[in-house]
């Protein structure tokens, strides 16, 4: 099948189904259905690919550059890729019950997020990049720390209960759990805090261009918000000697799950996505100067009337300029007419 006809809804179908079969183990247990869950994750993951090869192919530019619609996706593909290799080392691992959820909002959230081009910055294409790579590592981070907290609060619930663990919820240790859930933020933070510094160069620089971009705005400010308080989660993890699992995993599901969801709503709620409304105040005036064409262009044009891609290009490039010689003179349209 030709990757063009690949859809978002394929995708999202076979992560759907992979965890409709998850959840079926809690009904009966079966390395079948077992099987068909990791094959239906795999199959999703290789039209997630093509999806996301296709879009970058048409646009131009790599899914993270793009649109908010190939971003969210990128993000999703990184949780599958994740959650896939954990199977591949341990099949029997309920992973993919605690992961799947999110991968399959996310994907679902991108069907109504924006898909139009981001040109903005386009001489910045280095740090533009370098920017969209850390934000999109770094909430990844979170995402895993969140889905790590979850399945240790289960797994320490149960051992609490003395319950004997069930073959169709098979989780790990909750020191391997601790371990992984502190690596989890302990690297995640870093990257966000990397990303955030990274976005307001970019903003700064671009108050000399032609789109600035503001700062000040509800995207960024509870971004900067949600950050510190991953901030403060850092700084106690760092500096506390012996904290308690459960803590660790109550707060880290908090500030993760707030931050995800935070920028789920901005990505669906807010025009422009996790930039909000980027351009600046006087932005549209200026767009609107450069690409007006002046009456006088369009006369000294000469040729058959001017067509969609004639124009587009004229607005694309400025006024058109010709010699000014004898030869120049006013179109009549009835000269044209065989």
């Amino acid at each position: 099948m030709p990757l063009e006809h690949v859809t978002l809804l394929c995708f999202f179908a076979s992560y759907l189904l992979a965890l409709v079969l998850e959840l079926t183990q809690f009904v009966r247990a079966s390395q079948l259905t077992r099987w068909g869950a990791i094959l239906g994750t795999a199959a999703g993951l290789v039209a997630h690919t093509a999806y996301l090869l296709v879009r970058s192919r048409d646009s131009q530019l790599p899914p993270l550059l793009s649109s908010a619609h190939d971003w969210l996706l990128v993000l999703s593909w990184l949780i599958v890729v994740m959650l896939l290799t954990i199977l591949l080392w341990n099949r029997h691992s309920a992973v993919a019950l605690f992961g799947l959820p999110p991968v399959v909002v996310m994907v679902g959230a991108a069907r109504f997020v924006s898909q139009s081009t981001d040109r903005i910055l386009v001489d910045l294409y280095g740090w533009k990049m370098l920017h969209a790579s850390l934000w999109v590592l770094g909430i990844a981070g979170c995402c895993a720390a969140f889905i790590i907290s979850l399945m240790y609060l289960v797994q320490h619930r149960r051992l609490k209960r003395k319950q004997a663990e069930p073959s169709e919820l098979h989780l790990f240790s909750l020191e391997r759990l601790s371990r992984w859930n502190w690596w989890a933020v302990i690297v995640s933070v870093p990257l966000i805090t990397l990303a955030l510094m990274t976005g307001v160069f970019l903003a700064l620089w671009s108050r000399g261009s032609d789109q600035p971009v503001r700062l000040v705005q509800t995207g960024f400010v509870l971004t900067a918000a949600l950050w510190l308080t991953m901030a403060v989660l850092f700084g106690w993890l760092v500096t506390a000697r012996h904290p308690g699992g459960r803590i660790v995993a109550w707060r880290t599901i908090w500030a993760c799950g707030l931050l995800l969801l935070m920028l789920l709503a901005q990505q669906l709620f807010i025009e422009g996505g996790i930039h909000g409304n980027m351009l600046g105040r006087d932005a549209p005036q200026r767009q609107g100067r450069l690409t007006r064409l002046p009456p006088e262009a369009l006369l000294a044009v000469e040729g058959p009337p001017l067509s969609s891609g004639r124009i587009a290009v004229a607005l694309r490039d400025g006024p058109v300029r010709t010699p000014l010689d004898s030869t120049r003179r006013r179109f009549d349209p009835e000269e044209s007419r065989p």
